[in-house]
């Protein structure tokens, strides 16, 4: 979320955070935007209440995209339908590989020579919607969970804002189940590796 923001406050991508909604007081990230200067608020309630609640905030700040960082509750399929084409999330997998939680650890245990990070519009289905881009990243012989993770943070903080970013600026969006990029349909997701970005394995 961070990143995000201080991507948008410095003008590298045309989009401005209008809020930042948690479900937990304690998040760091209601602190970190609030140290940015931005709107935010903290919805505690459960259930069909705190999407009610949720809906209600999104609709009265006039948000146009709605982007999950850092989010972990799994909303429902009413209300992912509502925001279709306009709700957007990260995984850290090279989805569809690892759905769900604990990616990391599930690479390393199935040795995988590659990682990464993915995203995609968000359907009803747990980490199921179009995936529009993706960053790989090498595994190496001695990774941990928490270097894997390291290293595939560093690649989501670049691809999502730059996803917002294309977003934002008309020329990607969901037609259907289809993925139009500058009026084109998106047949694969983009790959948007560093350079540096090569499999020691190889």
């Amino acid at each position: 979320m961070t990143a995000i923001a201080r991507a948008c406050l410095d003008g590298q991508i045309p989009a401005q955070p209008v809020l930042v909604i948690s479900d937990r007081t304690e998040a760091a990230g209601i602190a970190a935007a609030s140290a940015l200067g931005l709107n935010t608020i903290v919805i505690e309630a459960s259930g069909a209440g705190f999407e009610a609640a949720l809906a209600e905030h999104i609709e009265r700040s006039g948000a146009e995209l709605l982007v999950l960082a850092g989010f972990m509750r799994i909303l429902s399929a009413a209300f992912v339908q509502r925001y279709s084409g306009r709700l957007i999330n990260i995984h850290p997998s090279l989805l569809p590989k690892y759905k769900g939680l604990h990616t990391h650890r599930r690479a390393l245990q199935a040795g995988e020579r590659e990682h990464g990070a993915s995203v995609h519009f968000v359907t009803e289905e747990l980490d199921g919607g179009p995936v529009i881009c993706q960053a790989h990243v090498a595994v190496r012989a001695d990774d941990t969970e928490q270097s894997l993770a390291a290293r595939v943070i560093v690649q989501e903080h670049r691809i999502y804002p730059m996803v917002i970013g294309l977003i934002a600026a008309g020329r990607l969006k969901l037609q259907g189940a289809r993925i139009m990029l500058d009026g084109r349909v998106l047949a694969a997701p983009m790959i948007e590796d560093p350079p540096h970005a090569q499999n020691p394995h190889a």
